[in-house]
């Protein structure tokens, strides 16, 4: 029963108390037992419905406070919630009224999504996480101190003697800005099933892709684009030579490990290739013991020489490789430019003969070791062991 019928009820109620009072009075006698009973039975049933009414109206105002109190949701909240939903409609050409933010050409740019996108490239890419990240447009010359040639010293002095300068230089790493890109298919399957989390399948698919492709441009770099960690280190003292093509010793991963300087250690790991992983994994110190350990604790598998192993498929095998095939150090030496926003766009025609829809998504990168000292590398030799 709502409010406007018990207000009803309870006014014919006591109305009826009205009619048993007055009959006696126009009787001029009191009223009798059964009078009394239905009397004080009606007036119990009015008590209990302004009880009623009265939680009722508390209930109200709770509710109406509640709403007041609910908190507007943020523009991330607001994105993830109506960025499933947009697709979802722009594929079945339901008209879309999502504020989501479109770019003059009508790509769909939900920020936080592709902020998003991004958090998760951290998150799955040690080397992405661990990089000197700029976010600036245009060249961007990143100022690096040489003291290869000289350097600021420190002497004994003589009263009266001139103190001889001697100081190192700056030079420049310049970051300009390459524009690169990623494309996952979803199935229309997939689509058009509603308890299937869209745009969490969006994030993490590209987060993969983009993944893959920056460890790949930040260890390998690519002929006049990006110069990445192996184009920075053409001539370097903070390169090995392993003795061997095919193989690597205990001895030359100490080597390897005590290039970087010590007060570059603390952050340091290793980067290398799964299957040299498991030539390392085989080599034993002296004693027996392997030199290769499993890791205590939940991001690395495995620590050696006492840093943590992070895998990538995209750092060359031993013995197959004509570019650096470990790499051990402080990646925060090598500086990532961020120029553009990445931008996010639905392609419905192009797959429409897959039963599939394209999600694409662009960004502008550049990479450079700005700081050599922090990132050692090892190339293979040239020639197995007889």
């Amino acid at each position: 029963m709502n409010e406007k019928e018990l207000i009803e009820k309870r006014n014919d109620l006591q109305a009826k108390m009205e009619g048993i009072l007055n009959k006696a009075k126009i009787e001029n006698r009191e009223m009798n037992d059964e009078e009394i009973k239905n009397f004080d039975d009606t007036e119990k049933e009015i008590k209990n419905i302004d009880a009623t009414l009265e939680r009722m109206a508390k209930m109200n105002k709770m509710e109406n406070k509640k709403v007041e109190d609910k908190k507007e949701l943020t523009e991330e909240e607001k994105d993830i919630k109506n960025f499933a939903t947009f697709i979802r409609n722009f594929v079945n050409g339901i008209q879309n009224d999502t504020n989501l933010t479109k770019g003059d050409n009508g790509v769909v740019i939900p920020k936080t999504i592709a902020r998003k996108i991004i958090d998760k490239v951290i998150e799955i890419s040690p080397l992405y996480a661990s990089a000197t990240k700029y976010n600036a447009k245009g060249t961007l010359a990143v100022p690096k101190y040489d003291d290869t040639t000289d350097d600021v010293t420190v002497a004994y002095a003589t009263e009266f003697d001139e103190l001889v300068s001697h100081s190192g230089k700056f030079a420049t790493v310049e970051l300009t800005g390459f524009l690169i890109g990623a494309l996952t298919k979803i199935s229309k399957s997939l689509l058009n099933n509603s308890d299937f989390n869209l745009t969490e399948y969006v994030i993490n698919k590209m987060a993969e892709k983009f993944k893959l492709f920056y460890e790949g441009e930040m260890i390998n770099g690519t002929s006049t684009k990006i110069s990445g960690i192996v184009g920075s280190y053409d001539s370097t003292n903070m390169k090995v030579v392993l003795s061997n093509k095919s193989s690597v010793t205990a001895d030359e991963l100490i080597d390897i490990q005590e290039t970087v300087p010590d007060t570059f250690q603390t952050n340091a790991y290793w980067i290398m290739n799964r299957d040299t992983r498991k030539k390392i994994r085989k080599l034993k110190d002296s004693d027996g013991n392997y030199i290769l350990n499993k890791a205590f604790n939940e991001k690395w598998d495995y620590e050696l020489l006492g840093k943590p192993v992070y895998c990538s498929e995209k750092v060359e095998k031993l013995g197959t490789a004509t570019k650096p095939v470990i790499f051990y150090g402080d990646f925060s030496g090598l500086a990532v430019k961020e120029t553009e926003e990445m931008e996010i766009q639905v392609l419905i025609e192009k797959f429409a003969t897959q039963h599939a829809i394209g999600v694409c998504g662009y960004s502008e990168l550049d990479a450079k070791v700005e700081n050599t000292q922090k990132i050692a590398v090892a190339v293979s030799g040239t020639t197995d062991a007889a």
